[in-house]
């Protein structure tokens, strides 16, 4: 039973710890996560100013994984060379021995007060950043929890006669020892906790600190196989910076493995404390990797290349461009890609709408064909936006971003329906005119044309509004639903007026006619639509447009 409750205390310590590393990882990700893309996008400059552009951003992350899942997206949509991502990739590795080099120092009075902090400013602060902030600390707090639990449940394990028979093979077998640490940190995605669990560990005496040596060399080369695997999908280019960097750290690694015996004694000259001295190697060891291989990005990068070349891959206009799944555990960054992706669908509606016009000007069947083709990419375009703000949702929005989402999704709805409108009904009357040789008067048809022209700049307004949120062009949009429905009652009243005068053309497209006028005016109630959530929020709206019965 003494076993059991060992193991119990061991596992759930070890569970607390992989939950508090990651509590603290998506606290300074959403709190932080919009700045430090900026950093990273901007601190390419030189190979050493990339290098302390890894350093400083990983020391916030405290993830090297999440920093080389960033890199993976940047380097993808070519806003990285791959270069200056293997520099950045060697400062993360540093930086995220920061926390371990802190944690190192026995920081357990901390704890209390690091919990009693994030639940204040986690619960008091109903959204923004300080909420995101308490939750880092609160993420910190259990860490050092968590390293006490596993303390204390390893103390029995010190004089233990089985666990001594378990780790003997490890300890002759450095090699092995380094193969079974890598592939628990690829299971556990940190190589920080596992770091962290060496550490205690070794403090207790459960393990020698050649050993611990052993297992951190570990650490560090199965912490760079998460974002090969996690990026692997990406694409042949998106490989080569996780694949360089693992190939870095397994060579650093491999060439430091026969030295842990001469090296021990330097580490415990510098600190006594089992503790520290795993801290210290950990960061050494990086810090060594980081000297040798900065003069050598260029050579790594060109081997990568090698390995990994670009595949040439066909333009699909239905697959969207800029939903980047590495910016969803940053909501304000992730909602900023799915509105330029629904931008982007923006585009596509207003190009089938310019052209909807020519179709009925020409009769040219293959251009009302070319615009229903155009229907089907928005169509994808909307159900891929849906699908990537449903995963947005999951990362728990503040206030200003659930109402920044819901108008995202409301847009692109509306935008699904004005191409489905041009798809399904304009383009099927212009068919029709096509197939019984229909002819607009010329007055008629000059009204159809400004009637559109008109609904096509209320669109080109409608995507301004959307993206820059100006209230001023809002009340615009809004002006011009009822301009618009003016203009619907003056051309329903002048083709009225055609009829009376008994011109053939307009008696034989009389209904083609107000069709036409009807669904464009139908797009235009879709596309001004964007500017009531915005003028809502502002207090600009009335209740309703009725007057008061007194």
């Amino acid at each position: 039973m003494k076993a059991t409750d060992t193991l119990l205390h061991i596992a759930g310590g070890v569970a607390l710890l992989l939950w508090s590393v990651r509590m603290v990882r998506t606290g300074m990700t959403r709190a932080f996560g919009a700045a430090l893309r900026r950093a990273i996008a901007k601190g390419t400059g030189t190979r050493v100013t990339a290098l302390l552009t890894g350093v400083a951003v990983t020391t916030v992350l405290q993830s090297s994984t999440a920093t080389a899942l960033l890199l993976v997206s940047f380097v993808q949509r070519g806003a990285i060379a791959v270069t200056a991502g293997l520099a950045i990739m060697l400062g993360a590795n540093i930086g995220t021995t920061v926390v371990a080099q802190i944690l190192s120092f026995g920081l357990d009075w901390l704890a209390p007060l690091l919990l009693i902090a994030g639940f204040v400013s986690f619960s008091a602060v109903g959204s923004g950043r300080w909420r995101h902030i308490g939750r880092m600390m609160i993420g910190l707090g259990l860490m050092l929890v968590s390293l006490d639990l596993i303390g204390a449940g390893s103390a029995p394990l010190r004089d233990s006669p089985t666990l001594q028979l378990v780790l003997a093979p490890l300890a002759d077998e450095p090699l092995l020892a380094v193969l079974v640490s890598a592939a628990l940190t690829w299971l556990s995605h940190s190589s920080l906790a596992i770091v962290l669990l060496v550490m205690s560990w070794t403090l207790h005496g459960v393990i020698p600190e050649p050993l611990a040596f052993a297992f951190v060399i570990g650490a560090n080369i199965g912490g760079a196989l998460a974002p090969l695997a996690v990026g692997w999908s990406a694409g042949p280019v998106a490989r080569r910076v996780p694949a360089g960097n693992l190939a870095t750290r397994a060579v650093a690694g491999l060439l430091l493995l026969p030295l842990i015996a001469w090296i021990g004694p330097w580490i415990a000259a510098i600190d006594a404390d089992p503790a520290r001295q795993v801290a210290n190697f950990h960061t050494a060891f990086n810090i060594a990797s980081a000297l040798v291989f900065l003069p050598l990005v260029g050579i790594v990068a060109a081997g990568c290349a090698r390995l990994f070349p670009a595949r040439a891959t066909p333009d699909d206009a239905k697959r969207p461009r800029y939903l980047d799944d590495d910016a969803l555990d940053t909501p304000s960054v992730a909602l900023a890609a799915a509105a330029r992706e629904t931008l982007r669908m923006g585009d596509l509606v207003e190009d089938m709408l310019r052209r909807s016009i020519d179709v009925f000007r020409t009769d040219d069947a293959k251009l009302a064909q070319a615009i229903e083709a155009e229907d089907d990419q928005v169509d994808s375009l909307n159900e891929a936006i849906k699908l990537y703000l449903t995963s947005v949702s999951q990362a728990g929005l503040d206030e200003d971003e659930s109402r920044r989402m819901t108008d995202i999704l409301t847009f692109t709805t509306n935008l699904e329906h004005v191409g489905d409108i041009i798809d399904k009904n304009l383009m099927e009357l212009a068919r029709k005119k096509i197939r019984h040789r229909m002819l607009f008067s010329e007055a008629g048809f000059a009204e159809i044309s400004a009637f559109h022209a008109r609904v096509l700049d209320n669109l080109q307004l409608a995507l301004n509004v959307f993206m820059s949120r100006d209230v001023n062009l809002a009340r615009r949009l809004l002006n011009e639903k009822v301009a618009i429905r003016d203009a619907e009652r003056a051309a329903a009243e002048s083709h009225i007026g055609r009829l009376r005068a008994g011109r053939p053309e307009s008696i034989e497209s009389s209904s083609l006619h107000l069709d036409v006028i009807r669904d464009l005016k139908r797009i235009n109630s879709h596309v001004t639509s964007v500017a009531y959530p915005l003028l809502e929020q502002t207090g600009a709206l009335r209740a309703s447009r009725l007057q008061s019965a007194d």
